[in-house]
């Protein structure tokens, strides 16, 4: 997890932007080395269950996993390796999404590569910012974070510091000249 001088940025960042984005989740896989911000975080959520991995052998934690049996993603590393972006494709429903840490928006590179993979499964692929910079990855096999923002959800969830419905949709502007480098490869 990036080290944030307000360290309750990057949970309810990563938390909310994907439960206020997907329409009805029920089961969310957190993978991460540390789980309890994201949890605590998940806590605030009725109705759900929550399954924390590691984020070391994420591939091995996949394996196990049944098909199509999560709705809400969330993983606290990069991870560009294409079978275990095969294995988290299995098990996720037809409509999930994941959030994702990703190389920063400055490693071309490194981020159409992840982007090209993260293209033959998700419809939606967009970056968002945080206070400090730093940025989360956006993926989705049916909800647009801004169009299909739940704003019921998102105003009447209590006790945040950060977010609300406002920081959830200006995260996802972009500059222009990430807008030119990534042409073609973010999907919005």
């Amino acid at each position: 997890m990036p080290t944030l001088m307000k360290t309750f940025i990057y949970p309810e960042m990563m938390v909310h932007v994907s439960m206020c984005t997907h329409k009805n989740p029920h089961t969310v896989l957190v993978a991460s080395q540390n789980s309890e911000p994201l949890q605590g975080e998940l806590g605030r959520y009725r109705h759900i269950e929550s399954l924390a991995i590691s984020s070391d052998d994420l591939l091995g934690s996949l394996r196990d996993r049944a098909d199509k049996s999560i709705d809400v993603a969330m993983i606290d590393a990069v991870n560009s390796d294409s079978a275990v972006l095969a294995h988290l494709n299995r098990v996720l429903k037809d409509d999930a999404l994941v959030v994702m840490a990703h190389p920063n928006l400055d490693d071309i590179e490194a981020n159409t590569q992840l982007m090209q993979i993260l293209g033959n499964y998700f419809k939606i692929i967009m970056p968002y910012h945080l206070e400090d910079g730093s940025t989360l990855l956006l993926c989705s096999k049916e909800y647009h974070p801004t169009a299909d923002l739940i704003l019921q959800r998102s105003d009447l969830l209590e006790g945040h510091q950060y977010y609300n419905c406002d920081v959830h949709i200006a995260a996802f502007a972009m500059p222009q000249y990430v807008r030119k480098n990534y042409l073609g490869i973010i999907r919005n």
